[in-house]
């Protein structure tokens, strides 16, 4: 049995609009908007650096449908710079890139093979006129694939030394994300595969190690709930076993950070606190995008929250002109919860039932009309836990002032 080498990404969502960022300075949201393609670069390099067999890219290389050409063409220059260096590329569609989509496809030169329909295929890879591995996989051909696909993996052939699989789907115990694909890891570790290279889910996670069933998550990082450092694996299969190391690829790294700001007395103190927490904690040299939570909120901050709006415009102006710039994009405050409707809640009255109810009501049944048309599901993203209940909890409120105000009548 030979070696091999080669690169697993997933999730490159080139060309993603980043839309919740366009509030900041156009020289940092310039930078932004080109980080997946900085990303892809990246990876390229990495490639050609350790002189890899092949790249594998497991679905949603584009963030939706219409693949712009600006992201294809982009993609096709990556291809070529690889085909110089005879290495290969295999590719398949995801759920954001499905197929039918993309009005304007365009040509990849030969070193690429496109998974080009939702029945599972495969292709073999030979090296020295030796054949070494068959590589499987499928492309979505439409937004939403709920089969279980795992069930269509089989390997082809007892003499080819090396079977890889890319499946671009969830396990059904995912909760946090669309379940497409679904499987569940048995299904893959049962068939005679020496690799499954997975895509979807954007954070890295290596859900079994023999045989290895990976995510890489995305190449760049698309807000705070993308925190860290991301990339690819490279992937050395060999008699003696499989061997992964992680490869960080990302062009801008975000990330949360906690500022303790108990000690401070003046509204001037919190630029210092600020900014020395922010360059004693940096993570890597690179950029970096922070999410800022400001927590042992003292009781006079109250006076202060104009101010900090412009206390964090000044570390900002610190920050972000320097090469290895840092840019807070957000900030928030962390207070102990409370739940201001605890007592009514206890009362047998109207009020009190109305509030229980609340709670025990899940909002989503009431959003499925609009994130079912045509034109709002296009923008419309499906709510994390933390924003309905942060909506729930606006809705209580305007309630029980409603009742108050009208007297309770």
């Amino acid at each position: 049995m030979g070696e091999l080498s080669f690169i697993h990404a997933a999730d490159l969502h080139l060309d993603s609009p980043f839309k919740g960022l366009s509030h900041m300075p156009e020289s940092i949201f310039h930078k932004v908007k080109n980080s997946t393609f900085e990303a892809l670069d990246r990876l390229v390099t990495a490639a050609i650096d350790r002189q890899v067999d092949f790249v594998l890219m497991a679905g949603d290389l584009f963030d939706n449908e219409k693949q712009s050409l600006k992201a294809q063409v982009r993609l096709r220059n990556a291809f070529e710079k690889l085909n110089r260096h005879h290495i290969k590329v295999y590719m398949s569609h995801g759920n954001h890139d499905f197929l039918s989509g993309n009005n304007h496809p365009i040509t990849y030169p030969d070193n690429v093979f496109v998974f080009s329909s939702e029945t599972v295929a495969h292709v073999t890879y030979a090296k020295n006129k030796e054949t070494l591995a068959a590589i499987y996989g499928f492309s979505y051909e439409k937004r939403s694939v709920t089969a279980e696909k795992a069930q269509e993996y089989d390997p082809v052939s007892d003499s080819i030394p090396y079977h890889i699989a890319m499946l671009h789907g969830s396990v059904y115990s995912n909760t946090e994300h669309d379940v497409y694909a679904p499987f569940h890891i048995t299904d893959l570790t049962g068939k005679d595969f020496d690799y499954w290279a997975l895509g979807h889910i954007h954070q890295r996670e290596i859900l079994k190690e023999d045989p290895p069933v990976v995510y890489p998550g995305n190449i760049q990082g698309r807000s705070s709930k993308e925190a860290g450092p991301k990339g690819c694996y490279h992937v050395a299969l060999s008699e003696k076993g499989t061997e992964l190391t992680f490869l960080p690829l990302q062009s801008i790294l975000f990330r949360k950070l906690s500022v303790d700001i108990s000690g401070c007395e003046e509204a001037h103190e919190l630029e210092r606190v600020i900014l020395q927490k922010v360059e004693d904690t940096k993570e890597q040299t690179g950029p970096e995008l922070v999410h800022l939570l400001l927590t042992g909120i003292p009781d006079h901050l109250r006076e202060w929250e104009q101010a900090v709006e412009e206390i964090v415009q000044l570390v900002n102006e610190t920050l972000m002109h320097r090469n290895d710039w840092t840019y807070i994009y957000r900030f928030e405050f962390s207070r102990p919860k409370q739940d201001p409707f605890r007592m009514l809640k206890e009362g047998s009255h109207f009020a009190g039932e109305l509030l229980r109810h609340a709670d025990e009501t899940s909002i989503q049944p009431y959003l499925d009309e609009l994130y079912r048309h045509r034109q709002a599901k296009k923008y419309v993203q499906a709510m994390t836990p933390e924003q309905e209940s942060r909506v729930k909890e606006r809705a209580k409120q305007l309630l029980i002032d409603e009742l108050l105000h009208h007297g309770g009548d």
